[in-house]
């Protein structure tokens, strides 16, 4: 059965066996669940199909239940990301995506709520009484298609240039079953395949490619729809599903929605997690 995923915890539910190279805890806070798997060897990386890295999954009730942010959620997954960000340095923000496809859309449209601080700095940050704010750039580098340069090479040159101590890049996700979308947050420091998970890999972006560590966010938003199919029937359905060779893919009724309160909810988990600095009232008067 052919399943493509970019959910390590869905990989690691597939191989239910697997022990050596993988480690994995669980945390459950209300309705939040934690999971937190770590890859740590090429036995691991064989056994799950995922590079060498830790995995932080956050399982909450679906973003789009409710008209109001939950707090709790944004706490959860601050938390998690605050682990992977070291303690000081300019950090890179990328929201990966096309604002024109829906579904893909959520990496730029959190890139749009994050709060960038690198040009104030001296005299203007400590009039304002801003002093404490972490340096953050941002961008949102679009698409091959829209820019014709592959997006791991943006953010590796802009990189090379302003030289962040991490890149946190943002985007869509694949699962396996439609249950997952919409209320799970992945995070990983093993960086990110773009596209792999629809099968429409682009180059990596990771700390061997770009030079810096390399922190990848994430919400599904889509299944692949022989992965779908397969998943729930137990049989090969490649050419009935996609006919004449066209791929298709499944998203929720709601995706609008989904995408909307899904970035909501990432921007400010990331901004809380790089501005610890300041009070949230503040914070989010700034953005």
């Amino acid at each position: 059965m052919s399943v493509r995923t970019d959910l390590a915890l869905e990989e690691k539910e597939l191989n239910p066996d697997c022990k050596n190279g993988v480690e994995s805890e669980e945390e459950v806070h209300g309705d939040i669940k934690i999971t937190r798997i770590k890859i740590k060897n090429s036995v691991g990386k064989k056994a799950i199909g995922k590079p060498v890295g830790t995995y932080i999954t956050v399982e909450m009730p679906p973003l789009t239940d409710n008209g109001e942010l939950n707090e709790a959620i944004v706490d959860a997954i601050s938390g998690e990301l605050e682990k992977f960000l070291p303690q000081n340095g300019l950090v890179l923000v990328a929201g990966l995506g096309n604002t024109s496809i829906t579904p893909d859309a959520i990496g730029p449209k959190t890139a749009n709520g994050i709060l960038a601080t690198r040009h104030i700095e001296g005299e203007i940050a400590r009039s304002i009484g801003l002093d404490d704010m972490r340096p953050v750039a941002v961008i949102a580098p679009g698409v091959l298609g829209q820019t014709g340069i592959e997006t791991g090479e943006i953010i590796a040159g802009i990189a090379e240039l302003i030289k962040p101590a991490t890149v946190i890049v943002i985007d869509a996700l694949a699962s396996r079953c439609l249950s997952r979308l919409g209320c799970t947050v992945q995070m990983s420091d093993a960086g990110i395949c773009p596209g792999s998970g629809v099968g429409n890999k682009r180059a990596e972006i990771s700390k061997r490619t770009v030079g810096v560590p390399v922190i990848a966010v994430g919400v599904p938003t889509v299944v692949d729809a022989v992965t779908l199919a397969e998943d729930l029937t137990g049989h090969e359905c490649s050419s009935a599903v996609n006919p004449r060779g066209a791929k298709m893919i499944v998203t929720p009724q709601e995706i609008d929605l989904l995408i909307s309160r899904g970035a909501e909810t990432l921007s400010r988990a990331v901004n809380c997690a790089l501005q610890k600095n300041i009070d949230r009232d503040t914070l989010f008067t700034l953005i």
